[in-house]
């Protein structure tokens, strides 16, 4: 079993907000965390049960669809809890992130930490770049996100970002 923490960006560059995840998992790798694996993947089920096989601590990152506040973060332990339904409505995959989670369950090859932040999007057209309100919050995710990895045993991962604290 590898010992470092995953971390999974998920998502299309090139349709505004759903780059989501793809920008946050550049951003991570920049900062070459040690213990700190980073992946980006599109967001089909099967890749991403690939990618985890063998993990005991994943982190997923994906921009969120849930009709909430654009902006808003949300942070779910999903080798628990199930990811609502609604969360990827925009989702170009018929077989995505909720259902990888769901098969990987129903398999037993669910990491033993599986987290999933994202932030709610508000404009998943083609074209690239985030939306302003996504833009606002990444500040804020990257530091939760830190918060986790300390958790998880990375103590002082990220630096933070001028303006905010890395406790939320």
């Amino acid at each position: 079993m590898n010992d470092s923490i995953l971390i999974i960006g998920l998502g299309n560059e090139y349709r505004s907000d759903d780059g989501l995840g793809i920008y946050a998992a550049r951003e991570i790798r920049r900062r070459k965390i040690p213990g700190v694996a980073v992946a980006e993947l599109a967001g089909e089920g099967t890749s991403l049960m690939q990618a985890w096989s063998g993990r005991s601590r994943v982190i997923l990152i994906d921009a969120i669809s849930s009709g909430a506040q654009a902006g808003e973060i949300h942070r779910l332990d999903v080798a628990t809890d199930p990811i609502p339904s609604h969360y990827f409505h925009y989702s170009s995959h018929a077989f995505g992130v909720a259902e990888a989670v769901g098969l990987a369950r129903t398999l037993h090859r669910v990491p033993d930490v599986l987290l999933l932040f994202g932030i709610e999007g508000k404009q998943f057209d083609a074209g690239p770049g985030l939306t302003d309100p996504v833009l606002r919050s990444m500040p804020d995710l990257l530091a939760l996100i830190e918060l986790d990895l300390c958790r998880l045993g990375r103590h002082g991962a990220m630096p933070d970002t001028p303006g905010h604290s890395a406790v939320v």
